[in-house]
């Protein structure tokens, strides 16, 4: 997964999503901090239940061969057992594949999980370590294809969750598509604007106080 958000976001991606938030940020004070993270979790329960259905198909698909053509082995056990240990390591070998891994996790768990692991990264990150309390966080969760904005005290009492929920579900939409870096650029331009009419205006003198760089973890 390391390799894939190298090959995601290169130097020159980093690069740009630098210069969105520099951007974003101009005039304001608020501070957007990008977290992009290859998985929020391992999802083991993906694994033994790919393992299990595949288990279980094999198991019917010989049950039916030998049902409709009416060889039935000497030793059925074995002829079950064949089928069962075959069709469960496929099923183990496709539960490596990020589309169907995902859908053997129950939605509800999975928005759980990325929220849990958005707040985590939210203190992690120290993105509540400015003298306003205005840090945004950006989470980008690739696996799950999902994306948490959370805003610090000083502005989430002036802005809408909607719209921050807006901001997310453009991001999540761009991760579907498989335009990662334009739906992050994208989105931290969303939050720009959103900062110039909502959040707080900067200061004299204001410093740069978290850092514009996204940060990228492999999980």
């Amino acid at each position: 997964m390391r390799k894939r958000l190298q090959a995601l976001f290169p130097p020159a991606a980093v690069g740009r999503v630098r210069q969105a938030v520099e951007e974003a940020e101009r005039g304001t004070a608020g501070e957007i901090v990008p977290v992009v993270v290859s998985a929020c979790d391992a999802h083991p329960e993906a694994a033994w239940k790919a393992t299990a259905l595949g288990a279980l198909g094999a198991v019917a698909g010989a049950f039916l061969y030998f049902q409709l053509s009416g060889r039935w082995a000497a030793d059925l056990l074995w002829w079950s057992l064949l089928p069962a240990l075959a069709g469960g390591a496929a099923g183990w070998l496709a539960g490596g594949l990020p589309a169907l891994r995902r859908r053997l996790v129950d939605p509800e768990v999975l928005e759980e999980r990325v929220q849990r692991a958005a707040r985590a990264a939210f203190l992690e990150h120290r993105v509540h370590a400015t003298r306003q309390r205005t840090g945004v966080l950006i989470f980008v969760a690739l696996f799950e294809h999902r994306v948490v904005v959370l805003a610090d005290e000083g502005i989430h009492p002036a802005v809408p969750h909607a719209m921050w929920a807006e901001v997310a579900a453009g991001i999540a939409s761009g991760l579907r598509a498989g335009r990662p870096l334009a739906a992050l650029v994208e989105g931290i331009e969303r939050c720009g604007r959103i900062l110039a009419t909502h959040g707080p205006a900067a200061a004299p003198g204001d410093v740069d106080e978290l850092s514009d760089t996204p940060r990228l973890e492999e999980r």
